[in-house]
This record gives C-alpha cells, structure tokens and sequence, in this order.
C-alpha cells in the first residue's frame, strides 16, 4: 500500500477512528474520576563527613559521601527506618507494606539523599516522610557508629523539611485524557487498517483496478429514491444520476464502434448490484438520441423489466421462443421515444436451454435486423450460467459491479465465466457508489443560470430544431485530440440499423 492508500483507508474509516478515539477520551477521563487521589510529600537529606582538616582530606570526605549515600537509599526502605516510623506515627501498617509508599533516590553525583512518601492523606504523607527522614539520621548514626563512645564519620541533616502538598499527585488528569486519546486514536487505526485487509469487496475504482483492466463506462452514485423511482425518466434531466446514464451511453456506443453485432448484455455477479435498473436506463438513454431501441427481459427466474416499466410480462421472452407468439406482436413500445421492449413472459422450468437454443440465436438476429441497438437484461453470473450462454450470441457484455456488495474473488470468478466462453466485455458500470466517501463519483456540467421559464420563453423564439439536436446531452460531445466528434454513433455497430 502507498501513502495515498492509507490515506484513503483513514478517510473511509473516518467514524469507527473518531468514535474510537472519543470512546478511549471518556474511558480516561471515567478512570481520572473514580481513581482515588493520592498525595507526595517530599523531603531531602545533606549526607556530610565529620571529619575536618586540609583540602585532600576534605575532598576525600566527599567521595566517601557519594560512595555511601548511595547505600543509604536502600537502607530508607528497610524495617530498621520503617519500623520506628510506624510506632513513632501509630501506623497499622506493616514495614513491608509501608515501603511500598516510599521513594528514596539520590540526585546525580551529589551527596543530596530525596525521600517521597505517596499517601491518600496529604497530611500524614508529609507525617511519613519527616519521619522517615528523622528514623534514616537515626540509623544511620547507629549503623556507622557500632560503638556508642565513638563518632559517625558521616552527618545526616534535613535541608528541605517535608511539608504538606495542596494538589494531589495521582491521577493526573491531563495526562490521562492524552493518554486517552493517543490510545483511542491508535486502536481506531489500528482497526480501520485490519478491517481494510479483510474486508474484499469492491468500493471503488481503485478496487476495481485490482481485478481488472476493463474499460469504466461509468459509475452510479448510491440514491436513496431510486427504490421509488428507478426510472432514467423519472429524475430531473440535469441530476447526476441523469448525467450519469448519459454518460455510460456516449462511453458504451464508443466502445461498441468496432462490432458488427447491435446487441449487448447486461449482467452482475450477484443479484442486488442493480444490474436490471441499469439495463432499462441504459435502453431509455439510447433512445432519447433518437434511435430504434429494444430492450429484452432475458432474466428468466427474477424478471424486473416490466415491474419497472409498468408493462405487462404474462407474455413475452418465452412465448416467442416456444412459439406461440410473433416477435412484432409481442414486443411492446414504452414512452414517447422508439423504445420497444420484449418483457419475460411465463418463468419456464429450462431458462438455461431457451436461453440457449436456436430459436433464441434467431430471435437476438432479428432484432439486431429491424433495430438499431439492443439491450438484454440477463440473470447473474455466479449462481447460474444464463448470462454466459448469452454473452456467446451477443456482440459484447457489460458487467455492473455494486459497490460494496460483490466481492474481490467474486468479480473474479465472473470475469473468468465470461473469459471461459470468449465473451467481448465492453466495460464495467460501477453502481450504489457512495455519494460522500473517497470511492464516490462526482459530476460536474453546465447548467443555465436562468430559470426554467426564462429558457422556454427563449427556446420558443428560436427556430425549431431536429429531435437529435435537442436530445444530445454534454456527454455526447467528446474531444479526441484535435478532432471535436460532436454526436456519438447512432447506433452500436459499424453497419447501419434496420
């Protein structure tokens, strides 16, 4: 992975790191709020020779004070200091226990002996720790003295008396609501990273790149309306979901420009990538530029295409296929454009070898002879094989990839299906692409500024205009270098339609 792919995981996991990192704040500051305040009290001891005498001996006296202080650090911790402590202080605590409260450290190469005492009293925190400094000058004196005539060589005094402390040492309540945070921050990523490495479904482009080099006709941003209206005709003509089918049909009819055949199939990997929606849109696209269109309900175990188009589907696919109807009084035209469509009919027992039968290679060349473009809406790849014995009679395939819902390995297999029987894959369609997300698609396209009774006033004062001058869309003009195309081909071949 780059940085740019960090990146991106970071930003697509923006809520589970930001929940993440709020969660450890509140654990830090819970855990400062129940936590029990504790108190330091500290005091510090001057470790000094008895002797007196030239410069030498008096230089000696020091080393020998940085030599023993060190000893006297343990010794602070020991039940010979402890133990007076406690019956001095009436303390029901044992030695063992009573040192666990203290610190004794020594101050780099100096003869400075510091003495903490952690207590939830600050009052006998500071009682604890003059005590311990009085009971380590007492044992010390015993300890380097063994005869009770004689002299320690070494003098113990206080020279920063213990005194009560106003603010409580523990806990620290900025350093717990940072440490809150740093952890917080950390797991969430930490999380987002390992759910980016498991997780292998499809989300974008740059995921779809992983899998293949097929072209991008285009992708579909993810509209919670489209449940109700499915429909390219039942959106504003300037949504992004409009300009989004516009542009999968310029894309499509450019990709298409070398075949001979007229037909294409659209298919999915798994039922719920919206491959039936882009089906009929796709159909309704092509014939607003003016075209003779046919659109095909070769879904013969889930058909949608009536249900959507409002048709009747009792008859259809299968009644034409088994004979019992003609091709011209089956089909039935929808909206004000030349689209026909040819719903499913009757769900037969054998969709897989009417599917595959010569009556079916007959029927795709007949509509390929009286129109110009036709467009099958197929069953799924992975669960059965209906899409692939299409793919083998038709001039190319497009295959809709839902965001988010069909795996790595399933896009694989799919590919793989369609490679087996040597199908043409025009592109893929990405669909449900989130509309806030790094993997979302956004569109940009000229809109007038005018209001829409000032454009038809004006357009109503100009002279009239031919159906396909009115109908092209932004996307049917591309630039190929030099060359300004300024209309897509009217059809999908390179042969002229019926």
């Amino acid at each position: 992975m780059e940085i740019i792919d960090y990146l991106r995981v970071l930003r697509r996991n923006w809520v589970l790191i930001v929940a993440s990192t709020l969660l450890g704040l509140l654990v830090a500051g819970a855990a400062a709020m129940v936590s029990t305040p504790t108190y330091t009290a500290r005091t510090q001891l001057f470790v000094a020779t008895q002797n007196s005498g030239s410069v030498l001996e008096l230089q000696q006296g020091n080393t020998f004070s940085q030599a023993r202080v060190a000893s006297y650090v343990e010794t602070a911790r020991t039940p010979v200091v402890l133990q007076p402590v406690i019956d001095s202080l009436g303390l029901e605590i044992s030695p063992s226990a009573l040192a666990e409260k203290i610190e004794a450290s020594v101050e780099g190469s100096t003869v400075l002996l510091n003495i903490a005492v952690t207590d939830s009293s600050p009052v006998r925190a500071a009682s604890i720790a003059e005590a311990v400094a009085q009971s380590l000058i007492s044992a010390v004196d015993r300890l380097e003295n063994p005869s009770s005539d004689g002299i320690s060589p070494v003098r113990l005094s206080v020279v920063t008396p213990a005194a009560a402390p106003s603010a409580p040492a523990s806990p620290n309540a900025r350093l717990y609501l940072a440490a809150g945070l740093l952890i917080g921050a950390a797991v969430g990523i930490g999380t987002a990273l390992l759910r980016s490495a498991i997780d292998t479904r499809i989300r974008g482009e740059v995921d779809l790149r992983k899998v293949t080099d097929a072209s991008l006709l285009g992708s579909i941003a993810f509209d919670a309306d489209a449940v109700k209206k499915p429909l390219l005709t039942q959106v504003p003509s300037q949504s992004p979901r409009a300009e989004s089918f516009r542009q999968i049909r310029t894309n499509l009819q450019f990709a298409h420009v070398s075949h001979s055949s007229k037909s294409v199939v659209v298919t999915s990997s798994l039922p719920g990538e919206g491959k039936s929606t882009t089906a009929v849109n796709m159909a309704i696209a092509l014939a607003q530029t003016g075209q003779r269109v046919a659109l095909v309900d070769a879904d013969l175990r889930r058909p949608m295409v009536g249900e959507y188009l409002g048709l009747d589907g009792s008859v259809g696919l299968t009644t034409c296929l088994v004979g019992r109807g003609s091709l011209d009084a089956l089909m039935q035209p929808w909206g004000s454009d030349d689209l026909q469509v040819l719903t499913s009919g009757s769900i037969p027992p054998n969709p897989s070898e009417l599917l595959g039968s010569a009556a079916m290679s007959g029927l795709i060349d007949a509509l390929e002879n009286e129109f110009d473009a036709v467009v099958i809406d197929a069953p799924p790849l992975l669960p059965v094989t209906d899409a692939a014995i299409l793919a083998q009679r038709v001039g190319g395939v497009v295959l809709v990839v839902g965001s988010q819902i069909v795996k790595v390995t399933d896009l694989q297999k799919s590919l793989s299906s369609l490679s087996m029987v040597d199908a043409d894959v025009l592109g893929v369609v990405l669909n449900r692409l989130p509309a806030k997300d790094p993997d979302s698609y956004a569109y940009s396209y000229y809109s007038s500024s005018k209001s829409p009774t000032e454009v038809q006033v004006e357009d109503n004062m100009q002279a009239p205009t031919t159906h396909r001058e009115t109908s092209e869309s932004p996307f049917d003009q591309i630039v190929y270098g030099d060359k300004d195309v300024t209309s897509a081909p009217r059809y999908f071949g390179s042969q002229g339609g019926g």
